[in-house]
């Protein structure tokens, strides 16, 4: 077959930007009363854990759908799959806020919201393989993880300035405008694939989901994948979420927590940045990420034991640094090793291992606190030597026969 058989379009970054946007928002809305709880239960009339219950429901929707949204991605196609959950998003979304002073029906738009999480979210390297060659891949999957972040980002910092001009019904409704925007600009402009692949013959070839799924789980590199995926997201998920509660018992403000735990998910976009495309440019993943996960155990060391603020936060974005730029180059390297299985169905694996450790470290966490402090420090000790099995795990690892086979 000739040379000209495969091309690379500059249309893939509108694809790509499009993608990212209703990533993007979708996370804003998943995040959006973590920044304003006691505001939240306050107007709503509930408890706390009621408004905990809005962003845990995105871990738990997660875990019933990500394997149908992966099959549906896998049969139909990307545009149908980010599609539906685009849908879902903007649906919801609107729904959200036209209903933003009622804490039941709000419950209900939140899960709705929650159900287009996996459809867009497992599709991260199905964008990647659909439109861009295998040297790149890691590079635009680092694109798509840096959306999410953004998107956590944007609604920590954009959510309590909205509520205090808007208040609470007037921002929910300025988000869902924003997310039927995003909805209908990847429905528009989205493309399920280029006229021609952005790859050498044969390299598009996938099974079937389940026939992949089962040759997934034969896959010893992967299950080793899916035990760091396990830990790492789910240390991640359950630090974010109790980043007060650790740092306080050592003296630090609720303020302080905050720009701790913002500054971790914006060392994540850095690290998002250049840790993928450091790794494309080698053409290696295996030392990359034994890297990140090495990066992330001294981080979360900091985070654990650090006294001084400034250590702290620069514990903090290390670990955002390195743990989340283990992501994306995760996501590839799992679609890499498991050719020809669908992208769609290790990035969902990945991803769902991630949500039910991240309730089961959340839960674990607050039931082992301290009974005279409230300190976290025992579950935090248990996390980082999880996360030291976890770099052990990496050093198993073997570089994808795929990008070796890449011109």
């Amino acid at each position: 077959m000739s040379q000209t058989a495969f091309k690379v379009y500059p249309y893939r970054w509108v694809v790509l930007v499009a993608f990212m946007l209703i990533v993007a928002i979708n996370q804003v809305l998943w995040i959006t009363f973590a920044a304003i709880t006691s505001e939240a239960a306050a107007f709503f009339s509930v408890s706390h854990l009621s408004i905990g219950l809005l962003s845990m429901s995105f871990m738990i929707v997660y875990i019933l759908v990500s394997i149908p949204a992966s099959w549906i991605i896998d049969t139909y196609g990307m545009h149908v799959g980010v599609g539906i959950g685009a849908a879902f998003t903007g649906i919801f979304g609107l729904m959200r806020g036209l209903v933003g002073d009622d804490y039941t029906l709000t419950l209900v738009a939140q899960i709705g919201i929650a159900v287009g999480q996996p459809f867009i979210l497992n599709a991260i390297t199905t964008v990647a393989a659909r439109w861009f060659p295998a040297g790149d891949r890691a590079t635009a999957s680092g694109f798509g993880s840096l959306a999410m972040y953004m998107g956590i980002i944007l609604g920590l910092a954009l959510t309590p300035f909205l509520t205090l001009e808007m208040g609470i019904p007037g921002m929910l409704l300025a988000y869902g405008i924003v997310s039927v925007v995003g909805a209908m600009v990847f429905i528009v402009f989205a493309r399920e694939r280029p006229s021609t692949p952005p790859n050498a013959p044969g390299q598009e070839e996938r099974a079937l989901e389940f026939e992949g799924l089962k040759q997934m789980l034969r896959n010893r590199e992967f299950v080793l994948l899916l035990l760091v995926f396990f830990v790492g997201l789910g240390i991640f998920n359950a630090v974010t979420t109790w980043i007060e509660d650790i740092v306080a018992p050592r003296g630090f403000s609720i303020t302080q927590a905050g720009v701790t735990g913002g500054l971790m998910v914006v060392g994540g976009i850095v690290g998002a940045l250049v840790i993928p495309v450091l790794s494309d440019r080698a053409r290696k993943r295996v030392p990359y990420l034994i890297l990140a996960v090495a990066g992330a155990v001294i981080g979360l060391a900091g985070v654990s034991f650090s006294s001084s603020y400034a250590l702290l936060l620069a514990s903090a974005f290390g670990m955002g640094f390195f743990l989340l730029s283990a992501g994306p180059l995760g996501f590839q390297y799992g679609a890499e090793i498991t050719h020809p299985a669908p992208e769609s169905t290790s990035n969902g694996l990945l991803l769902l291992v991630g949500q039910i450790s991240g309730i089961a470290f959340i839960f674990g966490m607050d039931s082992f606190r301290s009974p005279s402090d409230g300190s976290m420090t025992a579950s935090l000790v248990v996390l980082l030597a999880l996360l030291i099995l976890g770099l052990a795990l990496t050093t198993r690892f073997k570089e994808p026969a795929v990008l070796a086979k890449e011109p």
